[in-house]
């Protein structure tokens, strides 16, 4: 097996094949599952949640939480 020779659809096809063999079928469904695509839209969320806050104004409010926390 030649990975730089093999179609899109053999590597596929070989990956899903280890995935099966190593997690079991169950194990590889929910692998898959964590990259499933999502009908959200993430600027839209990420700007609800965010705002317009500064890279450094997050940074601010996250160790301010870990300060509080412990």
């Amino acid at each position: 097996m030649n990975i730089r020779t093999m179609t899109p659809e053999e590597i596929k096809r070989e990956g899903l094949k280890a995935l099966a063999e190593k997690l079991g079928v169950v194990g590889m469904v929910r692998f898959l599952q964590q990259f499933e695509r999502g009908e959200r839209d993430y600027t839209k969320d990420r700007e609800k949640f965010l705002g317009d806050k500064s890279v450094d104004e997050l940074i601010e409010e996250i160790k301010a939480r870990r300060k509080h926390e412990g």
